[in-house]
C-alpha cells in the first residue's frame, strides 16, 4: 500500500487538550500526519495541473535555458548520452515559456537530458506548460525525488537556494521532506563554504552525519582555506573519496595506546606504522615504499630533538 493511501486511512480527530504523556504523544503523531497529508495534497495539486494535456513538441535546445535554481552539480552523463544516441530520447523534458525572454524556454526538469541532447546536436522532446516560479520548483523537486539520484549535499544545497526566495511550505512540497528535515539541511549548508562543496563534488553515499562532521571539523579548525586547497588537488579521485580525504585531513585518527596505527600523508599515502605503548613509541617506516622519507627522517631527528629541547628550556 502506498504512503498516500495509507495516510488516507488514518482518521485525525480535532486537537484536544493533552491530559498526560500518552495524549501528548497522540497529538504529536496526529500533527505529523496532518502535516504530511497537507504536503501531499499540495504536491498532488501541482502534479494534476502539470498532467493536463500531454502534447509533446520538439524544441531547439539552443532556445532552452536551465532553471533559475540549480539542483545538481555537473557530473558525468556519458551513460545517458550513449543511451539517447542509441535509443533516442524516451522521456520528454518539462519546460515553461521563459518569463523574461520571449521566444525562449526554461527547464522545470530534465536538465541532464537537455545537456546530453545539446552535446549530441539534437532537438529536445518537451512538454510546454505555463508555470509560476513556485510550480516550477515543485515540479523540479518532485522529479528529483522520483529519480532519487541526487546526493545528500545536492539536496541540501537545492533546499538552501530555494530558501532564498520561497516559503518553507513550498520547499517541503517541492522536496517531499518535513520542516525539521529542512532545518537540518539548512544548518549543514550554513557551515560549509560553497568553494569546498564544489571542490569535493556530490559525494554520493555520504550522508548528513558525515557532512555535519566535516562542518564541525571546519569550525574547530577555524579556517577552511587549507581544506579547499587540498580538495582542489583531488579532482582525479571519485567525489566520495575526495570527501573522505578532506575529512581525514581535518580529523586525523589518533593512535590508540598499545594498538598499531598508520601514519598517513594528507593525500592518503601510507608513511609509517606507529605503535604507542605506555613506555615507548615505535615508528616503523617501509623503506621500499618511501626510502627517501626514511633517510630524511633519520637525518632530521637529532635537529628536531634539539629544537624541542631549546623550546622547552625557553618556556621554563
Amino acid at each position: 500500500m502506498s504512503r498516500k493511501n495509507l495516510l488516507n486511512l488514518i482518521q485525525v480527530e480535532p486537537d484536544a487538550p493533552p491530559t498526560g504523556a500518552e495524549n501528548k504523544l497522540v497529538k504529536q503523531v496526529a500533527n505529523q500526519v496532518r502535516e504530511e497529508k497537507a504536503r501531499q495534497a499540495r504536491a498532488d495539486d501541482i502534479e494534476k495541473r502539470l498532467a493536463e494535456g500531454q502534447a509533446v513538441i520538439e524544441l531547439d535546445t539552443n532556445s532552452i535555458d536551465p532553471s533559475f535554481v540549480q539542483d545538481r552539480m555537473d557530473g558525468d552523463i556519458e551513460g545517458l548520452r550513449s543511451s539517447i544516441q542509441d535509443q533516442g530520447q524516451q522521456v520528454p523534458i518539462l519546460v515553461r515559456p521563459h518569463p523574461d525572454m520571449p521566444g525562449r524556454y526554461q527547464v522545470a526538469f530534465g536538465h541532464r537530458r537537455l545537456r546530453a541532447l545539446k552535446e549530441l546536436g539534437r532537438n529536445a522532446k518537451a512538454i510546454v506548460r505555463d508555470l509560476t516560479d513556485e510550480e516550477l520548483v515543485v515540479a523540479q523537486g518532485q522529479e528529483n525525488n522520483e529519480r532519487e539520484d541526487l546526493s545528500y549535499i545536492e539536496k541540501a544545497r537545492f533546499a538552501s537556494r530555494l530558501n532564498e526566495r520561497f516559503s518553507r511550505d513550498v520547499i517541503t512540497s517541492a522536496m517531499s521532506i518535513s520542516k525539521p528535515e529542512l532545518s537540518v539541511m539548512l544548518s549543514v549548508i550554513s557551515g560549509l563554504p560553497p568553494e569546498l562543496i564544489d571542490a569535493i563534488g556530490p559525494a554520493h553515499g555520504v550522508g548528513r552525519r558525515s557532512w555535519q562532521d566535516l562542518s564541525d571539523a571546519l569550525e574547530k579548525a577555524g579556517t577552511s582555506v587549507p581544506a579547499i586547497q587540498f580538495a582542489s588537488t583531488l579532482q582525479a579521485l571519485p567525489t566520495h573519496d575526495r570527501f573522505k580525504r578532506v575529512l581525514a585531513l581535518l580529523k586525523p585518527r589518533r593512535v590508540e595506546r598499545g594498538a598499531p596505527g598508520v601514519l598517513s600523508a594528507p593525500d592518503g599515502r601510507r608513511l609509517a606504522q606507529v605503535k604507542d605503548s605506555k613506555t615507548k613509541m615505535e615508528i616503523t617506516i617501509d623503506k621500499k615504499a618511501t626510502p627517501e622519507f626514511a633517510a630524511f627522517l633519520l637525518e632530521c631527528v637529532p635537529a628536531l630533538f634539539a629544537e624541542q629541547l631549546a623550546k622547552r628550556e625557553k618556556e621554563t
